[in-house]
């Protein structure tokens, strides 16, 4: 499956943004997916999952309660809904794809399919 990730951007603190992630080439609903970030200097981090459904979801620590992950499996897209964004939210934004579990994982070594990342600028 190929995945494109758009709607990264430059906002102020406070803001929102909307990250949408369009995957096609393998049949969408047969995949969890999940959304990771890595700023400069630091480790890849866990954001958010959702399962083949749509039905579950989880989310990391530091986003939880801000951000909301859904998908459309009629338009075959994931989409990334970050509200209260902070600073510390600066990073570059991918989405993944697996198949080994329709329930999605935290964990970034689960996933085969990336999207290339889009970057997400928090000014204070």
């Amino acid at each position: 499956v190929q995945l494109q990730a758009s709607g990264g951007g430059l906002v102020q603190a406070g803001g929102s943004l909307r990250l949408s992630c369009a995957a096609s080439g393998r049949t969408f609903s047969n995949f969890a997916f999940g959304w990771f970030r890595q700023a400069p200097g630091k480790e890849r981090e866990f954001v958010a999952t959702i399962n083949w459904s749509g039905s579950t979801t989880y989310y990391g620590d530091s986003v939880n309660g801000r951000f909301t992950i859904s998908r459309d499996n009629a338009k075959s897209t994931v989409y990334l809904q970050m509200n209260s964004l902070k600073p510390e939210d600066t990073a570059v934004y991918y989405c993944a794809a697996t198949e080994r579990t329709g329930w999605g994982s935290s964990n970034y070594l689960e996933y085969d399919y990336w999207g290339q990342g889009t970057l997400v600028t928090v000014s204070s």
